[in-house]
């Protein structure tokens, strides 16, 4: 008995952290069912079951405490070698915040249960403050770049049967640009939630969007640029069934039979594939994937540049944070904090005006 003591076999009786992360389990897939997305309860079990379960999985609940909770950050930092150079592989700041996150949730569960009687600091250590920091975007000269570069590819593709995967980019950068959609609201969109009109207060054709995604169900009125692009998608054909040798489908009809039969219909998808690859080859071929401090661009900078583009023509920052489905402050703080345009050099370079000097009267004056 002496000797499991000192082996740490034999503890308080207390409850570990394995028990405390099944009944979390159970408690959360039970009840965010339906409210929080599949993606997201996914992640909390493979965090657990990758890296917290190994890690506090034996340990009691008193035992985990603000010093074990820092050498569990130290763990993550150091463990992970690369392969050929042999320096640590630091995990991104956001992949260790929701980790801490998982952890916390889980002591609140045992807490709850009465099995813990107050949750530890788990608070950084040694955390300088936050900088707030502009997210990757495309100036309008690099925007242009970009475009160009897309619309080169699709006429002239690489490989002819890429020809329908560089369309579909070319329309894709397009189409974000000129609405300011989240690349996960564009993956959601159909057909049937895209309408063309005429705008009345512009007199110019647009798209109203009907939009589901990250803030439920929401609403877009795009630019005029994103007429086009639409239109392109709507008349392009789905992909074709494999012709076999002797040009027909394997069903025997012939390609302009069955080019009827993959019309889009209004609950298809506007994009059917991820375009993720093929942008980010396009944008390391260009130089682009990086802006001047270092942030990565990626499908989501369409989205910035939409929001910068607007601020910068003197939109209402209002209005754009209403058509983004996003508020005013989020866009001060991480889209228009680094636009010179949003100072207002008359309301700064103010200056008192000068007291004028007595005039004094001549001789013959008086």
């Amino acid at each position: 008995m002496r000797g499991k003591v000192r082996r740490g076999e034999i503890r308080g009786g207390g409850v570990t952290f394995d028990k405390a992360a099944e009944q979390f389990l159970k408690e959360f897939i039970a009840l965010t069912a339906g409210e929080r997305s599949p993606v997201y309860v996914q992640g909390h079990q493979d965090r657990l079951r990758v890296h917290l379960r190994p890690f506090f999985g034996k340990k009691e609940l008193t035992e985990i405490t603000p010093g074990m909770v820092q050498d569990y950050r130290i763990h993550r930092m150091t463990s992970r070698k690369h392969p050929q150079t042999g320096e640590p592989m630091r995990p991104a700041k956001n992949t260790l915040h929701q980790e801490i996150v998982c952890l916390r949730q889980v002591l609140k569960c045992a807490n709850r249960h009465g099995w813990l009687a107050y949750l530890p600091d788990l608070s950084a250590p040694f955390r300088a403050s936050g900088k707030v920091s502009h997210r990757g975007w495309f100036s309008l000269e690099e925007y242009n770049q970009l475009w160009r570069a897309t619309q080169k590819r699709a006429k002239n593709p690489p490989k002819p049967r890429w020809r329908r995967s560089c369309e579909q980019l070319h329309d894709y950068v397009l189409l974000m640009a000129n609405t300011g959609l989240r690349p996960d609201e564009a993956a959601r969109l159909q057909f049937r939630d895209v309408t063309v009109v005429m705008d009345e207060a512009t007199e110019e054709r647009i798209l109203e969007i009907e939009v589901r995604g990250k803030r439920g169900t929401g609403y877009c009125k795009s630019m005029p640029g994103a007429v086009i692009p639409f239109e392109r998608l709507r008349s392009r054909l789905r992909p074709m069934i494999e012709e076999d040798e002797d040009g027909e489908t394997p069903s025997g009809r012939s390609e302009s039979a069955s080019a009827d039969m993959v019309k889009p219909k209004p609950t298809d998808l506007l994009f059917d594939s991820s375009h993720r690859e093929l942008l980010k080859t396009v944008l390391e071929e260009e130089k682009l994937k990086f802006d001047r401090e270092g942030n990565r661009r990626t499908a989501y900078s369409l989205r910035h540049t939409y929001i910068c583009l607007r601020l910068m023509e003197g939109a209402d920052i209002y209005q754009i944070a209403k058509n983004c489905r996003t508020s005013v402050e989020m866009i001060e703080k991480y889209y228009a904090i680094h636009l010179k345009n949003t100072l207002d050099a008359a309301a700064i370079n103010v200056r008192k005006s000068k007291a004028k000097k007595p005039t004094r009267l001549t001789t013959k004056e008086k």
